[in-house]
C-alpha cells in the first residue's frame, strides 16, 4: 500500500488537495508520523455539500435497482482492495492484523451484503386502509465517523444512505483518515456519479462543526463519544434536522447461578480486550454470583494475561496499542484513579508495559473490588480494562447492569437460553449476546439512553435514511 504524503479529500468526483501542511497521521505501533490527513475547512464543507445537493435530485430517481447495482460495484470495488484495507487498519488503529482482517475487513464487506438485500423492494409502496405509504430519500446526509472502527462504522452509515437515494458527505476521523481513503478510491473506481459521495477531511469542531449547521443538509449521522453527541443533537436540533446518534458504552456481561463460568468470562475478556478495549459495545463489566466471586476474578486475570502484548503486525499478538498517546495516557488515568479509590488491580495497571518501549500500549487489566457506583465501573474507559463485580441474584445483577447512564450492549450467560433471555430483556441495552451469540450484521445496532439514538445495520437501519409519505385515496 502506497500513500501518498498529504491524503486528498474527495469532492464532485475529483480530488483535492486540503490547506497547508495538513494533519499529522501517527503509526500507534512506532510514534512515526506515516502522512498527513488533509486540513479541510467550513468552506471545503460548504463545496461538498453544495456538490451532493446539485446530485441528488439525479440520484433520487435512478432506479432502486440500479442503485442496488452502483453499491454492488462499490462492495467489488472494496473487495479487491481488502488486503490494503486491513494494512491501514493495523497501521492507523493498532488493530492485530488476524483480527483486523476479520473484524475491521470481512464484517463490513458482510455487512454490505446484508444492506443490499434489505434494500431489495424496501421502496415497494405498502396499503394501508385508504391509504399508499411511500419511502423518499432523506436528502443529503453529513456522515461523521470515528477512528476505531473506520470501515465498518463508515459502511454503516454511506451504503444505507446511497441505497435510499440520497447523497453524503463523509468527515472521517482525522486520526484514522487511511481506510476513508481507500473507501473514496472504491467509490471513483465504481463509477458512482460526482457528488453523490463526497469527502472532506479535517477536525470535528471546523468540518465536522460546519457540515451539522449547514442549512442544505438533512440528515446527521454520528459516531462518537457521548459529550460530543449531545453537542451534535443540540447543533442539529436548531434546524430541526434528522440525528442517528451512535455513542458511548459500559456494557455488562451478566453470569447467572449455573451458566459455564469459565466459558463466560474466557469469553467477556475476549470481547472487552478486542481492538484494545476500544469498541463501543465492548462488554467493560463482568457481573458474577457473589458466591464465585473470586473465582471468577482468577479466571479473568489469567485470561487477560494471555494476550500478547506487541506489534499489530506480528501473527502472535493479541492485543497491540492504544490509537494515540492521550488515549493511552486517558486509559491510564482510570485505572490509577480506581486504586486511589480502593479497587484492587488482579492484573496489568497503568505501568508502561515491560518491553515495549515504543507504542501507545497498555497492559490488558482486570480491576476488582470496585464499588458498582465507581468511575471505573460506571463510566466509559475505552481500553483494555475489565471490571469484575459481584451479584446476589437476578434481580441485583439487572440493577448493577441497568446503572450507568449508557444502554448500548449487554450479555447473560445462564443455565440455559430461557434464563439468560428472561434477563436479558429486563436490560436498558439496544442489544444484548446472550449464552455467546455473536454481532449480527443484519440485527439493528444501537443504543438506549445515553449511548444514542437511531439503529444501524441491515432493514431497520436502511430505513432510517428514508422519510415517510402516506397518499389518501
Amino acid at each position: 500500500m502506497t500513500l501518498p504524503d498529504l491524503l486528498p479529500m474527495y469532492v464532485d468526483g475529483a480530488w483535492h488537495a486540503g490547506a497547508g501542511d495538513g494533519i499529522p497521521v501517527v503509526d500507534p505501533t512506532t510514534e512515526e508520523v506515516v502522512a498527513h490527513a488533509p486540513r479541510g475547512s467550513a468552506s471545503d464543507a460548504d463545496k461538498a455539500v453544495a456538490a451532493a445537493r446539485a446530485a441528488q435530485k439525479d440520484w433520487s430517481r435512478v432506479p432502486p435497482a440500479d442503485r442496488i447495482a452502483a453499491v454492488d460495484a462499490l462492495r467489488r470495488a472494496l473487495e479487491s482492495r481488502a488486503a490494503d484495507l486491513t494494512a491501514a487498519v493495523v497501521q492507523d488503529v493498532g488493530t492485530p492484523h488476524r483480527i483486523a482482517d476479520k473484524v475491521q475487513t470481512a464484517l463490513p464487506l458482510a455487512a454490505i451484503g446484508d444492506f443490499l438485500a434489505a434494500a431489495v423492494g424496501i421502496e415497494d409502496p405498502v396499503r394501508t386502509g385508504n391509504s399508499l405509504v411511500f419511502r423518499s430519500p432523506v436528502g443529503v446526509v453529513a456522515a461523521i465517523t470515528p477512528w476505531n472502527y473506520p470501515l465498518l462504522q463508515t459502511v454503516g452509515k454511506v451504503v444505507p444512505a446511497l441505497l435510499s437515494g440520497s447523497t453524503v458527505v463523509l468527515k472521517p476521523s482525522e486520526v484514522a483518515p487511511l481506510v476513508p481513503q481507500l473507501l473514496a478510491e472504491a467509490v471513483h473506481e465504481a463509477g458512482l456519479p460526482p457528488g453523490v459521495f463526497n469527502m472532506v477531511g479535517g477536525v470535528g469542531s471546523e468540518v465536522g462543526a460546519a457540515l451539522v449547521a449547514h442549512a442544505d443538509v438533512d440528515m446527521v449521522s454520528f459516531t462518537g463519544s457521548t459529550q460530543a453527541g449531545g453537542a451534535v443533537a443540540a447543533a442539529a436540533g436548531r434546524r430541526i434536522k434528522r440525528v442517528a446518534l451512535e455513542l458511548g458504552g459500559k456494557s455488562a456481561a451478566v453470569v447467572l447461578a449455573g451458566a459455564e463460568l469459565e466459558r463466560a468470562v474466557k469469553a467477556t475478556v475476549g470481547n472487552c480486550l478486542l481492538n484494545s478495549g476500544q469498541t463501543c459495545l465492548a462488554t467493560t463489566r463482568l457481573v458474577v454470583p457473589r458466591e464465585r466471586y473470586a473465582e471468577a476474578v482468577e479466571l479473568a486475570a489469567a485470561a487477560a494475561a494471555r494476550f500478547t502484548l506487541g506489534d499489530p503486525r506480528d501473527p502472535a499478538t493479541r492485543q497491540g496499542p492504544l490509537v494515540s498517546a492521550v488515549q493511552r495516557d486517558r486509559v491510564r488515568g482510570f485505572i490509577d484513579r480506581a486504586v486511589r479509590d480502593g479497587a484492587r488491580v488482579a492484573v496489568g495497571g497503568s505501568a508502561a508495559p515491560e518491553g515495549l518501549g515504543r507504542g501507545y500500549f497498555v497492559s490488558p487489566t482486570v480491576v476488582a473490588d470496585a464499588d458498582p457506583g465507581s468511575e471505573i465501573a460506571r463510566e466509559e474507559v475505552f481500553g483494555p480494562v475489565l471490571v469484575v463485580l459481584a451479584h446476589d441474584g437476578p434481580d441485583d445483577a439487572v440493577r448493577i447492569a441497568n446503572g450507568t447512564p449508557y444502554g448500548l450492549s449487554g450479555a447473560v450467560w445462564g443455565p440455559d437460553e430461557a434464563a439468560a433471555v428472561a434477563v436479558a430483556r429486563r436490560m436498558r441495552s439496544g442489544q444484548v449476546d446472550v449464552n455467546g451469540g455473536g454481532f449480527n450484521t443484519a440485527a439493528p445496532f444501537g443504543g438506549m439512553k445515553m449511548s444514542g439514538s437511531g439503529r444501524e445495520f441491515g432493514r431497520h437501519g436502511l430505513e432510517e435514511y428514508y422519510e415517510l409519505q402516506s397518499l389518501q385515496l
